[in-house]
């Protein structure tokens, strides 16, 4: 038990939990401008959504090692800074960009299109609720992490 109560004081475990958290219902809440989701049966929409939801989490793992290998230091998201905030949200917005724009141009190993009410960004050509999703979430997820990480051991 005490094997399993270090573990969920670990940055890596707070950053996992609180991203699939978060990313969950967006991506369920975003399915309707993606093509063919209105259209999937319920098993099919959870899988997909579920899928996509472990993605973003490996995404935010990886954002958040980025800033701790840049940073030299695992614990900055307790007290983290302005910069480190901007590049946790920087690498996994270009992460999701690059990984996007593989997807639609059929290069990924899973492939997904948007439908005619998903508003794309101009120069970009990615879908403004990706985009968005990892402009909103990856603060939430520090501020939670940072919550539950700072609250008393008991």
């Amino acid at each position: 038990m005490k094997r399993l109560a270090a573990v969920t004081w670990l940055p890596e475990f707070n950053v996992a939990v609180f991203a699939l958290l978060l990313n969950y219902p967006w991506e369920f809440l975003q399915a309707p401008v993606f093509d063919r989701m209105a259209d999937a049966s319920h098993w099919q929409a959870t899988i997909a959504c579920s899928l996509a939801t472990v993605g973003d989490a490996v995404i935010m793992l990886v954002a958040y090692w980025v800033v701790s290998a840049y940073y030299g230091d695992r614990g900055w998201i307790i007290v983290p800074r302005t910069a480190q905030i901007a590049l946790f949200v920087a690498v996994g917005a270009t992460v999701t960009v690059a990984i996007e724009r593989l997807v639609l141009e059929g290069q990924w190993i899973h492939e997904w299109r948007y439908s005619p009410s998903m508003p794309v960004l101009p120069g970009i050509g990615v879908g403004l609720s990706p985009v968005l999703q990892w402009l909103l979430l990856p603060p939430l997820v520090i501020w939670f992490a940072r919550r539950q990480m700072a609250a008393p051991r008991g």
